[in-house]
């Protein structure tokens, strides 16, 4: 994830990156596994990059584990589906 953020802050003038984002694996649990791994990767990243802890945004959570990710430290979380409700499913 470094060495993308790196090439991204490095090589790409127009864009960007001012965080990492993720959607959680479908367990319910309180404390998600992905959810603390993306907070490591955060982390790692921000280390391996010299940025200041916490510097950069953490999007995680939807609608079923929004609250889990806050716990975890997520600055963006996607709730869509509890505003609009579930999308149908496409016919192929």
């Amino acid at each position: 994830a470094a060495a993308l953020v790196r090439h991204v802050r490095e090589h790409c003038p127009r864009l960007r990156c001012d965080g990492l984002m993720t959607i959680g694996a479908l367990d319910y649990s309180p404390s998600p596994e992905c959810l603390r791994r993306m907070v490591e990767c955060r982390h790692a990243v921000e280390e391996e990059l010299g940025l200041e802890r916490d510097s950069l945004e953490l999007s995680m959570g939807m609608s079923s584990d929004y609250e889990s990710a806050i716990r975890l430290g997520s600055t963006s979380v996607r709730v869509g589906s509890t505003i609009f409700g579930s999308r149908a499913t496409k016919v192929a």
